[in-house]
């Protein structure tokens, strides 16, 4: 991960406080969920188990990336981080399927459910999703996995919330299927996450352009370079969730020397955050271009 501001942030070390906190959080609220007989805690102590497998994924990607390119292998394996945001989505999913089925059961056979231990739990829930939410606040912007991470958590905060305002209503008029309502509502939460995830790994993974790179100023700014009369072939993709590369055949006007390629690497660096560019430079009017362009 080549950014600047992972020199004093460190996704790794973000992740593995997260899955550690969430292990002990998860196994807490599975054993008072079974005991309080509250599906909406069951339900969350499912999610939470899916966000421990997502997190640890996510660390084992961010290892996988930084390893070195290999003559096979020639970008390294940073695209592995797409594929586990994509993985990340699926167990999401999976996890889901098995919350609904547990609350649609819960409906076809209520259980008197221990209000109080339900809200205790889920309120320490806030706690531990807000604390995890924030640990991947920094990287969020830049990271498709660490966002993941940061909008799950964020969602869980909320959840747990909900399952504290279920309780007390379960407290205050002993109405016990606000239970598997406040389920579905996790239910809810989750689908939506979910689509997003997916959508934004499907995206990386077929070559679109990364969401924070706008491919309209990239060539507004090639364009006005004095030496240029023409920019064609131009190409931005991600390289990992992270990373971006950039191709591009260049028309000049004039001769130019390696300075001229330099200058515009580091302005799309500095300006567009793309590390690896490809720049061909074409002077003069070379007729069309054969290279399938």
């Amino acid at each position: 991960m080549t950014h600047s501001h992972n020199k004093n942030w460190n996704a790794g070390n973000a992740l593995k406080i997260g899955i550690i906190v969430n292990i002990v959080y998860m196994t807490v609220e599975a054993f008072f969920g079974v005991l309080s007989n509250s599906t909406a805690l069951l339900a969350d102590a499912g999610h939470n188990f899916s966000d421990v497998l997502a997190l640890g994924f996510s660390w084992f990607a961010i290892r996988l990336s930084s390893r070195r390119p290999t003559l096979k292998y020639t970008y390294g394996l940073r695209r592995s981080t797409i594929l586990v945001a994509m993985l990340n989505t699926l167990i999401l999913m999976s996890a889901l399927l098995f919350i609904f089925w547990e609350t649609v059961e819960r409906l076809r056979n209520p259980l008197e459910i221990n209000a109080k231990s339900v809200i205790i739990v889920a309120a320490i829930g806030i706690i531990v999703n807000g604390f995890t939410a924030w640990l991947f606040a920094r990287g969020e912007k830049q990271d498709l996995n660490i966002r993941s991470a940061f909008l799950h958590f964020l969602s869980d905060g909320l959840v747990s919330l909900g399952i504290v305002t279920g309780g007390i209503v379960i407290t205050l008029t002993g109405f016990y299927l606000i239970d598997a309502l406040v389920s579905f509502i996790i239910i809810a939460v989750i689908l939506v996450n979910c689509y997003h995830l997916l959508s934004d790994s499907v995206h990386l993974a077929l070559d679109a352009v990364p969401d924070h790179i706008n491919i309209e100023a990239i060539r507004n700014y090639l364009e006005a370079i004095p030496e240029v009369f023409d920019i064609h072939d131009l190409h931005i993709w991600a390289l990992s969730t992270t990373d971006s590369a950039m191709t591009v055949h260049i028309k000049t006007k004039v001769q130019t020397d390696t300075g001229f390629v330099l200058a515009i690497q580091n302005h799309l660096r500095d300006q567009f955050q793309i590390e690896h560019t490809t720049i061909q430079v074409e002077f003069g009017d070379l007729g069309p271009c054969n290279t399938n362009c």
